[in-house]
């Protein structure tokens, strides 16, 4: 009868042991999935790989890449570039996350709201994320509803490539036809948010100013990259501008070919005319519809030339500045070098 008690008394305290392992354990999953494997570290975890630059793991992170059916729901076209989503290409990501609040929705979703740095400015973003199929039937993983990718639109205006972290691009990339033409090119980049990118351009003919976007999770953003001649590229185009005018000053005729001074005399000429260049107009390019214009500038040519009076026959050198005024269009071709076209 001792022995049966015992028995029964060792029986209740293994249950309560096991009660008590099974308790820890659920304990101790609940712990995890509510930290190492809750909405809001998944979260944490994506805006972190942003910040360490680790694009190919923010990029990877389940929700995050879009399909050919979200792209065409967003209207955005099948081709759109994905060479922004690399490393070395943000120029700022996340800092000092911190988890604002983690809602769970009555659809077993979770809105997670973060509060994090980007450069200069704090800023806050609310993801959806999840629940996808728990890891080991237990653990929980967790998606975004809505891809936190951004939009960017890029505009290079007056040259088609832009550069982006260390990243040169050619908004022509996707283009055909007509489109490759184009002075001003625009297309659209999927690019990793939230962070901070810089836009610039720097070649020997053109520079562009450093522009600074943050762009938003889920957000659209337009960007402009102005692409100005450099003193370079002026310089070039003074160069042929006065080899131009030289060509033209070596015509020893009143009215040189192709050239934009001439004299009309009623005399007779004794002399072959020299032409000199007084003043060589300078250079100046702004961006026009199709092309870098220099206004109307002025010059001035002088003529020497020996003269025969037709009315009282006497001789004389007819010394004059003959104004002009010269426009042109600058161009720069595939092959970097520099077209002109007088107008």
């Amino acid at each position: 009868m001792r022995r049966g008690r015992v028995s029964a008394m060792a029986v209740i305290g293994w249950a309560g042991l096991a009660l008590l392992v099974v308790g820890a354990f659920l304990a101790a999953l609940g712990g995890l999935n509510a930290t190492i494997y809750g909405a809001s570290t998944f979260v944490e975890r994506y805006l972190e790989a942003i910040a360490d630059d680790d694009i190919a793991a923010a990029s990877s992170t389940p929700g995050v890449a879009l399909d050919a059916a979200e792209l065409e729901a967003f209207g955005l076209p099948a081709d759109i570039s994905t060479a922004m989503l690399r490393s070395g290409v943000v120029a700022a990501g996340p800092q000092d996350v911190r988890i604002v609040s983690d809602v769970a929705n009555p659809d077993e979703s979770h809105s997670v709201t973060a509060s994090y740095r980007l450069g200069d400015e704090i800023a806050e973003s609310t993801f959806l994320v999840r629940p996808l199929e728990p890891l080991y039937g237990v653990l929980h993983r967790w998606e975004f509803a809505d891809s936190p990718v951004a939009v960017i639109d890029v505009t290079a205006a007056h040259n088609p490539l832009f550069t982006v972290g260390d990243l040169t691009l050619d908004t022509r990339a996707t283009k055909t036809g007509d489109e490759l033409e184009a002075f001003t090119q625009t297309a659209p980049y999927l690019a990793i948010a939230p962070a901070a990118y810089t836009f610039e351009y720097d070649s020997t003919l053109l520079e562009a100013t450093p522009v600074s976007v943050i762009a938003g999770a889920a957000e659209q953003v337009p960007v402009t990259v102005d692409a100005q001649p450099t003193p370079a590229f002026v310089e070039r185009v003074q160069l042929k501008v006065d080899e131009y005018l030289a060509s033209c000053a070596e015509q020893q005729v009143l009215q040189p070919a192709g050239c934009p001074f001439g004299i009309e005399i009623d005399d007779r000429v004794t002399s072959t005319p020299v032409w000199t260049i007084l003043t060589t107009p300078q250079v100046t390019l702004t961006p026009g519809e199709s092309s870098f214009d220099m206004p109307p500038t002025e010059g001035v040519a002088h003529i020497s030339v020996d003269v025969q009076d037709l009315f009282d026959g006497h001789f004389y050198t007819l010394e004059e500045d003959r104004p002009f005024t010269l426009a042109l269009a600058a161009t720069i071709n595939p092959d970097g070098s520099i077209a002109i076209q007088l107008k």
